[in-house]
């Protein structure tokens, strides 16, 4: 079977969002706005949102105090994903990562690439797993998100999504950490 099987149990995530602008308010900010809703109305547990500037050190200390958190089992940012000089989302939160999920990056541009064809390239979606939370990365733009949640991010973290998905990893996903065998 490929996809959701309505037949077994539904267990809610709990998830942070992040977003990097210079300029908005969480009034104005539609898409971590998109996000929350879009993370509410699938069942899951909205666990905090906030927005940080465009600053390397700033979204890295946000992101880390996430990952330490035990109410967070996901952290979701969206903005700083682009080529010019501001956007540094990448380069603050890669080197949190114990593991980077390649298929991510991926499986996002050829999502993407169905609704903004070539442009898809000017982003940098990445995902990775730091100290048992994942965290993904996204673009700034509502559709960005649209895309990134509503094909790709939702179903993975939807414990009913076979033949596999995210959810049924977490309970392994610190075996053998911090243990030398």
């Amino acid at each position: 079977m490929h996809g959701i099987n309505e037949s077994l149990d539904f267990h809610p995530v709990r998830i942070a969002v992040l977003v990097m602008s210079d300029t908005r308010t969480l009034e104005t900010d539609t898409s971590g706005l998109t996000l929350a809703r879009r993370i509410e109305d699938a069942g899951h547990i909205l666990a905090d949102r906030k927005i940080v500037a465009d600053d390397k050190a700033a979204i890295r200390a946000q992101v880390s105090a996430w990952i330490a958190d035990p109410e967070v089992d996901v952290v979701i940012t969206s903005g700083g994903t682009g080529l010019t000089g501001r956007d540094v989302t990448p380069e603050a939160v890669t080197p949190l990562f114990d593991k980077i999920i390649d298929g991510f990056s991926v499986i996002f541009h050829q999502v993407s690439y169905q609704s903004v064809g070539l442009s898809t390239l000017q982003s940098r979606a990445i995902a990775g797993l730091a100290s048992g939370t994942f965290v993904f990365c996204l673009p700034g733009s509502n559709g960005a998100v649209k895309d990134g949640w509503d094909k790709v991010i939702s179903l993975q973290l939807d414990s009913r999504h076979k033949p596999c998905n995210l959810v049924e990893l977490m309970p392994r996903l610190m075996e053998h950490m911090g243990h030398s065998h």
